[in-house]
């Protein structure tokens, strides 16, 4: 029996490393590589970023390379009769099931760790080198042009040269949040992009600053930063690691304790001095807002922490489908075993997923179970279908 075992599992992985190495490698050439270049990334930075990005693909193909894996093993087992031949001989089918099993198991606990661990570290090393490229294309623009404007960031500068990554007599217009146009003048400037604090930072040296009301005011060095393009400097919840998702909940949590610790306290004051109608007309100040946005966030980073868990073990599901599924049906053909089982994963498991996903971003559904549906799903048609082959 352990023989009859390792044969299956060798199967297994054999078919399991062919079909993720092409799936990952088709999904690299055709998407990434041409998406980086649509967005202008020349093919020294991508590849410095490709080493990144593909093990960051693979919680996405691992499942759906998984389901085909076991179509392909068991269905050509069972199409061939050596189903049949196991049983006649007495060997209880869960045997070979049991190293598809296994494998689900690993590759659920494998997927998590890429999500959780790998992928954050991934995503800011991808953004440090992103970053410097940018850095490099924006010192070559300066240098090539002897300016560079940037509407949506309110932002243009002028130089005379560029020496290295110092810049030679620059002059910077741009505009703070209030509006106010600042003009600045210097010898000589150093240019940083710091992907922690999401700035472009700018050391200027011997210059003047012109704003509305203080014109000329000299400086010896002044240091100024501008706020990164949001695309760039924007943390998505999935580029953070889970126990980094519990220290912002925190912090969500205590500000958001403390507004309505203000709120209540301001509410007894207009008691007190029989203020009835500023109950009513509470102004809405800007730390509100902040505290709703808070609020949204804290929902998306619950909802993260929940899908990644039933994401992650979503492998072991399919495998349970997948494996009775194809011993059931009894056919050699891989492709056709592949789809009548994908078809029912993708028109019920992920649009119940997404569903899902968005009802629990909302704050409509609860995460902690509403992530777990589609798996349900997954689990009460697989426990029916090995049912069904272990009675047969």
């Amino acid at each position: 029996m352990r023989l009859l075992q390792r044969y299956v599992l060798f199967e297994l992985l054999r078919v399991f490393a062919i079909a993720l190495t092409g799936l990952t490698l088709m999904l690299t050439f055709v998407g990434v590589i041409g998406e980086a270049t649509r967005n202008g990334l020349g093919p020294k930075l991508i590849l410095q970023i490709l080493p990144f990005i593909v093990p960051s693909l693979m919680p996405f193909t691992i499942p759906a390379t998984l389901l085909l894996t076991v179509t392909v093993v068991y269905g050509r087992m069972s199409g061939d009769q050596e189903i049949t031949a196991i049983k006649a001989a007495g060997i209880n089918v869960m045997s070979i099931i049991m190293p598809s099993i296994i494998i689900g198991l690993a590759l659920s606990l494998g997927t998590f760790i890429l999500t959780d661990q790998f992928i954050p570290w991934a995503k800011g090393r991808t953004k440090q080198i992103v970053a410097t490229g940018m850095e490099d294309i924006f010192l070559d623009i300066l240098r090539a042009k002897h300016k560079f404007v940037e509407d949506k960031m309110g932002i243009a500068i002028n130089v005379l040269d560029v020496d290295g990554r110092t810049l030679i007599g620059p002059r910077i217009h741009f505009k703070r949040g209030s509006g106010e146009a600042i003009h600045i003048e210097a010898e000589s400037a150093k240019l940083g992009f710091d992907t922690e604090k999401n700035e472009i930072r700018l050391r200027l040296w011997n210059g003047t600053v012109n704003t509305p009301g203080n014109a000329g005011l000299r400086f010896v060095q002044e240091d100024k930063s501008f706020p990164l393009p949001r695309d760039i400097s924007e943390m998505h919840p999935r580029d953070i690691s889970i126990s980094r998702i519990y220290s912002e909940i925190d912090v969500t949590t205590m500000k958001r304790d403390a507004e309505e610790h203000r709120r209540i306290i301001q509410t007894a004051f207009s008691l007190t001095h029989g203020n009835f109608e500023a109950l009513d007309t509470q102004p809405f100040i800007p730390g509100q807002w902040e505290n709703v946005y808070a609020q949204r966030r804290a929902k998306k980073l619950h909802t993260e922490i929940h899908s990644r868990y039933a994401l992650a073990a979503s492998c072991f599901f399919f495998v349970l489908l997948g494996s009775s599924f194809s011993i059931y049906h009894g056919r050699s053909q891989f492709l056709t075993n592949f789809f009548v089982c994908f078809m029912p994963v993708l028109l019920f498991y992920y649009p119940v997923v997404m569903l899902m996903i968005n009802l629990s971003k909302t704050g409509s559904v609860n995460p902690l179970w509403g992530m777990w549906v589609g798996n349900a799903g997954l689990f009460v048609a697989g426990i029916f279908m090995l049912r069904k082959v272990l009675q047969h």
